[in-house]
């Protein structure tokens, strides 16, 4: 998206991350007192249980290959992430798959510079060649392999810990009580901080949360995918854990740079989401309709509303958009200044839910390790 002069920049964010936040559901007396005992997070600040981010965090995973399959410029991916760090944030997200391992190594280079004055992330469990990044089949969290691969992130990150450590998706083979015991040995190391879980089971993550205190839950979550707020969203919320939404900007989507005429190039998974197919994105646009009037209507970018509107869910939400782009990075971190009243969201709300979207939020190849549980522990 071109840049206006009336959207809000990333100079916004500090000072400006929490107004105007949704009524939540009521959330269990042990984590209702457990987020009550965390001090209040610095103003333009979140916390994911005692982790304190930036309220705007940004996703390292494209910088080393577009969803159009382009190459960027390396140097430019490394500027635009310490400008970020400039601009207020301090969040930073990658993992070993994106790339495999280049972003890791991208990360790396750019926070070097002021490592101990960011959060980081990444995330293991795909079957992925520690040394050559090539890609099996299936997933891995075998113990052993965890901890073969965190030392490769370490390396990559040119850092000596892992601030927020993500089990990428559910291994149907490996307990999750042993990939805990796992991370746990990490964390007594002092290798791994803080750790979580991405796309799992709701029995999976109650029984990693009762084995090794859960920090953050990372799934896709956006207005053009709301399947968490059934489900994991609420889980979270009785549990005390933090929620980080992965593709905010739905896969660009929702920053209206997609239209009906759009067609995908081979390479590009969104050509394989029938959400986005000819005969479901006429349907599904009417949900950037609904952006550009409430970004008329609040002077900023149709996905500056989008990231603003999940800010607005829970005060423990902190997503992570990602983006190749200096300007459309500027743009999305100065979302969280914009501010929502509570007649507002609830009116936001209203009209987002009355949009059904129509397709699948990814191929039924990835799809089929979303949701899954881990086996019983013997």
């Amino acid at each position: 998206m071109n840049e206006a002069n009336n959207t809000i920049s990333r100079r916004g964010l500090v000072g400006i991350a929490t107004a105007g936040l949704a009524a939540s559901v009521a959330s269990s007396p042990a984590a209702s007192q457990a987020r009550q005992s965390n001090p209040a997070p610095a103003p333009g600040r979140r916390r994911l249980g005692k982790l304190e981010v930036s309220a705007i965090g940004i996703g390292v995973q494209n910088n080393s290959r577009k969803y159009t399959t382009e190459t960027p410029y390396r140097p430019e991916q490394v500027a635009l992430l310490r400008a970020a760090f400039d601009g207020g944030v301090t969040f930073f997200d990658t993992a070993e798959a994106y790339g495999p391992h280049e972003c890791e190594r991208i990360l790396g280079e750019a926070i070097q510079p002021f490592r101990d004055k960011v959060v980081i992330t990444s995330k293991f469990g795909w079957n992925i060649d520690l040394e050559t990044g090539v890609r099996g089949p299936g997933l891995n969290s075998r113990p052993e392999h965890i901890k073969l691969a965190v030392e490769g992130s370490l390396r990559r990150l040119r850092t000596d810990r892992i601030d927020l450590l993500y089990q990428h998706r559910v291994d149907p083979a490996v307990p999750i009580e042993d990939v805990a015991g796992a991370v746990q040995d990490l964390m007594k190391q002092g290798k791994v901080k803080h750790w979580g879980l991405s796309e799992m089971g709701l029995g999976t993550l109650r029984r990693a949360h009762a084995a090794l205190p859960v920090t953050a839950v990372q799934n896709e979550y956006s207005m053009l995918w709301r399947g968490p707020e059934s489900d994991v969203i609420p889980l979270c919320e009785e549990l005390g854990i933090g929620f980080v939404p992965w593709s905010p900007l739905g896969v660009q989507f929702l920053t209206g740079w997609i239209d009906a005429n759009t067609r995908f190039a081979p390479g590009d998974i969104r050509g394989a989401e029938s959400r986005f197919s000819p005969e479901n994105l006429p349907h599904n646009l009417q949900l950037v309709a609904l952006l550009k009037q409430w970004a008329e209507r609040k002077r900023a970018a149709p996905g500056q509303i989008a990231l603003a509107w999940l800010l607005a869910q829970k005060p423990w939400i902190v997503p992570i958009p990602g983006t190749t782009v200096m300007a459309h990075m500027d743009q999305n971190a100065g979302a969280a200044a914009i501010r929502f009243t509570p007649d507002e969201v609830a009116e936001l709300n209203l009209a987002v839910r009355a949009i059904d979207v129509r397709g699948q939020r990814l191929p039924d190849a990835v799809l089929v390790h979303s949701g899954r549980e881990a086996p019983a522990k013997r």
